[in-house]
């Protein structure tokens, strides 16, 4: 099969379609809360400074706890998407491979 065939039957494959879609909407979705999640932060450090120098205890202010929550939120997206990936994605890549030959 040339190469070209190959490329336009994997194209049009309804399970590669599926999976061209599945990629995209959670792409789309982890993207828009990761970016809501750190240009909130920084939003407010640039416009709200007293609210995160409010003391909690000691020390420790508002600040603190955002700064390391958005960080952690970021580690629990990447594992969201690493989840999906193993469970979802790459079965969906393995059918597709396996319908048209590929290795």
């Amino acid at each position: 099969m040339s190469g070209k065939k190959l490329t336009l039957e994997i194209k049009n494959d309804p399970d590669f379609i599926e999976l061209k879609r599945q990629k995209s909407a959670i792409s789309l979705i982890l993207t828009v809360i990761e970016l809501v999640l750190y240009f909130g932060f920084i939003g407010l450090i640039a416009y709200n400074k007293p609210f995160l120098c409010t003391q909690i205890s000691g020390a420790i202010n508002i600040g603190i706890p955002l700064a390391v929550g958005t960080i952690f939120l970021s580690w629990i997206l990447t594992g969201i998407y690493i989840w999906w990936a193993n469970a979802k994605y790459d079965v969906l890549v393995k059918k597709v491979k396996d319908k048209v030959g590929g290795q």
